[in-house]
């Protein structure tokens, strides 16, 4: 998981890029917690944050311009 002053620096197609890489990974998770095949459900949390973290940077270029 990047900072978000690592992100800040990535143009816009790396960020959508890894934007999405995170939102598979995140269905990935959930559907590993649904069938009881989880090990470690601290991942969600993260991933989820993760998203978050990008969707804000995302956002704060977008207002940029």
């Amino acid at each position: 998981m990047m900072k978000a002053i690592e992100l800040r620096a990535k143009d816009r197609a790396a960020l959508n890029t890894e934007l999405s890489a995170l939102l598979k990974a995140s269905l990935g998770l959930r559907m590993q917690l649904s069938t009881q095949q989880l090990a470690d459900t601290s991942q969600l949390k993260k991933t989820r944050r993760a998203i978050a973290r990008l969707r804000t940077v995302l956002t704060e270029k977008a207002n940029q311009k």
